[in-house]
């Protein structure tokens, strides 16, 4: 009787601490990250069609050399017409800095760095959208370690004060899990990146955009992470590219694209059966191998199972999908998509 009572007691503790999703308001996002071409008017029509209440713009990137110092580069060429056909839109100017960058500036270089950023977000903004919808948050996106953290968090204070406005950041699956390391970051909010969790050359045999596996290993928080959370899920593919079993480069093709000219030899993994030329000036030879990494729908879906099962989420909660082109918009239809927004809301 006694271990039958202690049973029912650590059942009973079991249930009372299991997390229940009762469903979260949602904020519909995508990040736009091209700096070659301005968001063209159909996909404008889809984010609009999608009811995108957020567009993550990357303005610029912020990189070191000992002739400029920090110097920002990849501008993002959008035009004043290029949000036009997105009703009720906000802007949230996004900016990725090296972390690189941090072995080479003093707390006074970044106080510097720090006031140019701002001004160069608010220069880009002036001449390119209307303030309003530009001017409510910034976002800061950095791969720092343990060992940048302490000039990184700095940067992100003298951001915050200069800006006066809100300031987030993207944070990694390991930061997230490892906050006794890697700190955490002096902003109002942090959004989830879950994707990109391996390194694309280092494991031939999984996704390095996604791998449930691999992102299961980072959601045993015994604590709620102290931040609001937003969340980032990968909508993108890529395929690499191996000549002379070197890695050659990256192509913009998915599984589809690479029917007419390959055969399948491993899962992900393709061989070059007849030359070809790509992108007119992409040559690829018989032999020459390919491994496509792409995500699926049911991997999305399974994904947002888990987060939904792990996570602590606040009343509202901004989901951003990577990332707003044609390659990625064109992998799922709107129904699909908006499956995936709407999964966290129940």
């Amino acid at each position: 009787m006694k271990k039958l009572l202690l049973f029912a007691g650590i059942l009973f503790l079991f249930h009372s601490c299991k997390k229940e999703f009762k469903g979260a308001k949602v904020e519909r996002a995508f990040y736009y990250w091209s700096a070659e071409s301005d968001l063209n008017n159909d996909n404008q029509k889809r984010l609009n069609d999608l009811k995108t209440q957020k567009l993550y713009i990357k303005y610029f990137e912020v990189d070191f050399n000992k002739v400029m110092g920090n110097f920002p580069f990849s501008k993002t060429q959008l035009s004043n017409y290029s949000i036009q056909d997105i009703k009720d839109l906000t802007i949230v100017p996004t900016v990725f800095i090296k972390n690189e960058i941090f072995k080479f500036n003093s707390e006074k270089d970044l106080d510097v760095l720090a006031d140019n950023m701002v001004f160069l977000i608010d220069k880009y903004s002036k001449e390119h959208f209307e303030s309003e919808i530009t001017n409510t948050e910034i976002q800061i996106d950095c791969d720092w370690t343990a060992s940048t953290k302490d000039k990184y968090f700095y940067l992100l204070k003298k951001i915050k004060q200069k800006a006066n406005r809100t300031l987030s950041c993207t944070l990694r699956l390991y930061p997230y899990k490892y906050d006794d390391k890697m700190g955490i970051p002096p902003v109002d909010k942090a959004t989830l990146m879950c994707y990109n969790l391996i390194k694309p050359l280092s494991e031939k045999d999984k996704n390095s955009i996604l791998d449930y596996e691999e992102l299961k290993k980072y959601m045993n928080r015994s604590t709620a992470y102290p931040l609001h959370l937003d969340i980032a899920l990968p909508i993108f593919f890529w395929s690499h590219l191996y000549q002379n079993n070197q890695f050659s480069g990256l192509l913009e093709m998915n599984t589809n694209q690479l029917q007419s000219f390959t055969k399948r030899v491993h899962p992900m993994w393709y061989e070059v059966t007849k030359d070809t030329v790509i992108h007119y000036d992409q040559y690829l030879r018989v032999g020459d191998k390919i491994k496509c990494e792409e995500v699926s729908k049911a991997t999305i879906e399974k994904t947002i199972d888990l987060l939904k099962s792990k996570l602590a989420f606040d009343d509202t909660v901004t989901i951003s999908l990577f990332h707003a082109d044609d390659n990625a918009l064109n992998q799922f239809t709107n129904e699909e998509i908006t499956s995936f927004y709407d999964s966290f809301t129940k």
